[in-house]
């Protein structure tokens, strides 16, 4: 049993197709074959059904799969490990992001990321909240960025910045003519929402504990999208302050503040416990840094790095 084997089972799983998996692999599809052969004789058991289309692990090969996932997570691990104790800051770092928070990181981070630390090679996923921290707990992704708490107790959050709620509001509804709106007091009859958005983590929205309401909840998760549904149809809906840059001016005249309380969300990066990339993780967070407005980023983290 060898890690090169495990890597090919995982690429299998990954491509469901010996051929594609095999080029993933930079080798030749009967070298990937044999070796993932030799591996179920090695075991005694069979980890692809062969005969599925497209092939499919076999029940017990989901479980080998899901091991051989942490087992190189871990290979990774001590990588870091030693390239943190001669100074590198080179790797690839496979990162999950929400879609509500991606819009106003990624391109600016993108781009401070490849002028300062070239040698990085961020590959992010922007996923569903569940799928991100399935992919976490499997090591499939080495971090995440994402509204917290989570309460999860194999992660691991690191807060990094916090960002308040605002309403965005249609000119046709009555309270378009307050300046700041009542939070407890919002309309539910008449707020457009996401499916992931403001509920999980505070629940402080009258809409978070009503099932009523005629509006329709947005499965997607772009907020820019929301705007639209709201210039078109009326009512109003919740947005992080940071998307109101990205308004139109007319657009950012129907924005509203709210109060009684202030609803806010944490931002945090969001690791497995075993995690050992803490260079690696000093340099996304000073990208970060150089993209949120410092008075939103945790007052720990402007004066000290994060130590694991």
């Amino acid at each position: 049993m060898t890690l090169q084997q495990m890597e090919y089972i995982v690429a299998v799983d990954k491509y469901r197709h010996f051929a594609r998996a095999a080029e993933s692999c930079g080798i030749t599809q009967s070298t990937l074959s044999s070796l993932i052969q030799k591996l179920e004789t090695e075991l005694d058991v069979t980890i692809f059904d062969r005969n599925s289309h497209p092939i499919k692990p076999t029940k017990l090969g989901e479980e080998i799969i899901n091991q051989a996932k942490v087992l190189l997570f871990n290979v990774s691990q001590i990588e870091e490990l030693v390239s943190a104790h001669k100074g590198e800051s080179t790797g690839k770092v496979r990162m999950g992001i929400a879609p509500t928070i991606a819009p106003y990181i990624l391109p600016k981070m993108f781009k401070h990321l490849s002028k300062e630390h070239p040698d990085i090679d961020l590959y992010v996923e922007e996923a569903r909240i569940a799928t991100i921290i399935k992919k976490l707990e499997r090591g499939e992704l080495d971090l995440a960025l994402l509204a917290t708490p989570l309460n999860n107790s194999e992660l691991l959050e690191i807060p990094i910045y916090t960002e308040h709620f605002v309403a965005y509001v249609s000119p046709n509804e009555k309270m378009y003519q307050h300046k700041v709106l009542d939070t407890s007091a919002l309309p539910v009859e008449s707020i457009w929402v996401l499916r992931e958005g403001y509920c999980p983590n505070r629940g402080i929205f009258p809409f978070c504990q009503s099932n009523g309401g005629k509006r329709a909840t947005y499965e997607a998760g772009s907020i820019e999208t929301l705007v639209k549904i709201v210039d078109e149809n009326g009512g109003y809906t919740i947005i992080p302050e940071l998307h109101v840059p990205l308004l139109h001016r007319s657009q950012q005249n129907h924005i509203r503040h709210l109060h009684n309380p202030q609803p806010a969300r944490e931002i945090a990066f969001v690791i497995r416990r075993d995690y050992v990339r803490e260079r690696l993780l000093n340099i996304l967070v000073d990208a970060i840094k150089t993209v949120i407005p410092q008075n939103m980023i945790y007052e720990r983290l402007k004066k000290f790095t994060i130590k694991l």
